[in-house]
Parts: C-alpha cells; structure tokens; sequence
C-alpha cells in the first residue's frame, strides 16, 4: 500500500485524481449558474442582473474562502479540507433545490463557495504543484485541464437534466452527485514527502525570476487576474443566454459552451507545456493576448454554426490563462505559504469572475444587447496584458541584480 511521501509514481495519481476532482467540483460551481439563468428568469421573473448576482455570490464566497482554506490547507492536509468542502458543495447545491427567494439563492451560494469550493480549488492545486520540483507546468496544466473539462461539460449535462427533470430536480442530483463522487476521492489525495531547498526550481529557467516574497507576487498578480477574470467571464456567463438570445436552445447554447471549454482542455494542457519551456509568465501573457483579441467577436456572432466553430478556436487560448496563473505562483512563491499565496490570487481572480458576470448582465439590462458587455470584456484583457507586461519587465530588471541571478 502506498505510504505518505511514497514512490515518485504516485505524483501522477494525485494529478489524475485531482483533475477528476476540478472537473467535477469546479464543474458544478464555477460554471453551472449558466445553465440554470433562463430556467430561474422564466419562473420567477428577476432581471437578469440581478440573476447574474447569483454566480457572483458563490465566487465571491469561493475568492475569500480560498484564503482561509489555504491558509488552513499549509498547516493541515488538502485531503482533511477538500473533504469538509465537499460535503458543504454538496448539501447547498441540494438546498438550491429547494430555494424560492433571490437571497436564498445568493445565501446558498455563497456558502457553497466559501466552504465548498474555497476548500477544494487552491488545496487541490497547490498540492498538485507540491508533487513537482520540474515540469510542474504540464502537472498543473493537466490538472486545471479537469476543470476546464467540467466547466463545459457539466454545465451541458445540467441542460439535460433540467430539460428532463426541472431545474429544482436537477440541482438537487447535481448534489448528490458530488457527494457519491467525490467524497471517496479525496482518500486518494496525499501530501508529498518533505523536500529540501531545491524545492523551487522555477519553470523557464533563464527566462524568469528565482522565487520572490509571496507579497509581491500578490501585489503583482492580485490585480492581473482581477482584470484577467472580468475578461473571461463574460463569455463563461454569458455566452449561454446569447445563444438563447439568437434564437436557439438552451440545449445548443450548452453545447456551444462545452465545445468551448472543451477545446480548452487541450489548451490547459499546451499552455503549461509553454510554461515549462519559456516560463510561467510568458505563457500567461500569451494567453490573455488570445482572450482579449478575440472575446469582442462573440458578440458579432449571428449563426449556431458560427458560435460551434469560433468558440473552440476562442477556448484553446482563453483556458490558458488559467493555467498560467498557477504556475507562475507555484514557480514564485516558497513552498511553506504556497497555498496561502494561491488562495489570495485566485481571491482576486473569483472577485473579477464576479464583477464580469454581473457587469455582462446590467449591462445587457441597460442597453438590450450584449455588445457593450463584451467590449467591457476586452477592455479589462487590455489592463491585465499591460500589468502582466509590467511584471515580465520587473522580473527581467531584478535578475540583472547580483545577487538574484
């Protein structure tokens, strides 16, 4: 039987196990209020800003959940609050269920966030990273690439189920789902055995900084992903309704996204392959290129098979930001508050998923079109390409000093 700190061939169990963990916990929360947006408008008649509030709820939860549960998760184990998480996820998506008011909906999710995906997202992929003293870009790459697959394939399946059973239904299976699935899981999840200071060997070599003070990778990064994020999300909220809103169902708009997060599956994996070989930052900036050129066409988009072929194409790139996040803080960050550091970024990040999902709605509400909601998209990919460029130029002048080379 395996022991903690056993064989280096276990390092790739953790990752299996842990993309299957991201793609179905990641999958149900991060993405799956899409699905369910136009059932909850039709029956209770909110404003679709408002209804938009009910993903920012559970991000917002999620972003301040994952500091505490990282800051937890570096001095107890990722299994023990991965566990705890699991359970919460699952009782709230089933309370969801059962929920009549906005605040309700707002409260459940929220929670679900804080305590449930807080506890499962920075753990998991810090423990991942942990594994890894090389080639932990493709390790991570791999990893988000589960969730990636469960952003667009749950979502998809969620569809179905409303179509069969009703949204209340279909939440309430989602639950029990989650719990059936991942609780026996997260017994796969170990620590990794101790490791000495060569422990932050930093992806890219030459080309990227030796380890810094985890404060200024978050003063850095922190903002970044803010803007990163309100770019992204756009098209992870909204992308659904503007299907619906050309004309087709919710069933093709599903299908839409999950052709999207689909293809970013495989550009997880690439982007983190990049990250191994011209450094975590280079890649992440080549990623956000690719959001931000391209998010303003979704709203261009007029035909079913228009969305079936640009939202692939879109979704390679878009998928790597994500990874290029994570890798740059597992490379920049010391291992003793790695989790920590993490959770306070992706706080960041979840509170710009937040404010872009919420800002696509009201805007839509204000104008009757998505157009502005996108170009707000681009605009904030424009901001986060030029901090991240700050950055790369920061690290650049930092090695030139003696004593960091």
């Amino acid at each position: 039987m395996y022991a903690e700190g056993g064989s280096d061939r276990y390092k790739w169990i953790i990752v299996a196990i842990s993309s299957i963990i991201l793609a179905v916990g990641g999958g149900v929360f991060v993405n799956l209020a899409t699905a369910f947006f136009k059932p909850l408008i039709i029956e209770f008649g909110w404003p679709r800003g408002s209804t938009s509030l009910i993903y920012t709820a559970g991000v917002v939860g999620m972003a301040l959940g994952g500091v505490a549960m990282g800051y937890l998760a570096d001095r107890t184990t990722a299994r023990r609050i991965g566990m705890f998480g699991v359970i919460v996820l699952g009782v709230c998506l089933v309370g969801a269920g059962r929920a009549n008011e906005l605040w309700q909906f707002y409260l459940l999710f929220f929670l679900g966030g804080f305590l449930g995906g807080g506890s499962i997202f920075a753990p998991i992929i810090s423990n991942v990273g942990n594994w890894f003293k090389t080639n932990f870009g493709l390790a991570l790459g791999i990893t988000s690439a589960g969730q990636a697959l469960g952003q667009g394939g749950m979502p998809y399946v969620a569809a179905l189920l409303i179509g069969t059973y009703g949204w209340r239904d279909a939440y309430s299976i989602l639950g029990i789902s989650v719990l059936l699935i991942l609780f026996p899981l997260m017994f796969f999840i170990r620590q990794p055995p101790p490791t000495g200071p060569t422990d932050n060997i930093v992806a890219g070599g030459k080309d990227e900084a030796p380890v810094l003070p985890s404060s200024m990778v978050i003063i850095w990064l922190s903002p970044a992903v803010v803007f990163c994020c309100i770019c992204m999300s756009v098209p992870l909220m909204h992308l659904v309704p503007l299907v619906q809103d050309r004309g087709y169902s919710l069933q093709d708009g599903a299908q839409v996204l999950f052709m999207m997060l689909a293809a970013g599956v495989a550009g997880r994996i690439a982007f983190g392959k990049l990250a191994d070989l011209i450094g975590p930052i280079r890649a992440y900036f080549a990623a956000s290129s690719w959001q931000t050129i391209l998010v303003l066409l979704f709203a261009q988009m007029q035909t079913l098979d228009s969305f079936y072929i640009f939202a692939p194409i879109f979704g390679f790139g878009y998928a790597g930001v994500m990874t290029g996040v994570v890798v740059s803080v597992r490379a920049l960050t010391p291992l003793s508050n790695r989790a920590f550091a993490l959770g306070i970024v992706t706080m960041f990040a979840w509170f710009g998923h937040g404010i872009g999902g919420y800002q696509g709605g009201l805007l839509f509400d204000l104008t009757g079109t998505y157009t502005a909601s996108y170009a707000t998209a681009a605009l904030a990919g424009v901001v986060n390409l030029l901090i991240v460029g700050s950055l790369y130029m920061t690290i650049k002048r930092r090695r030139a000093v003696p004593e960091l080379a």
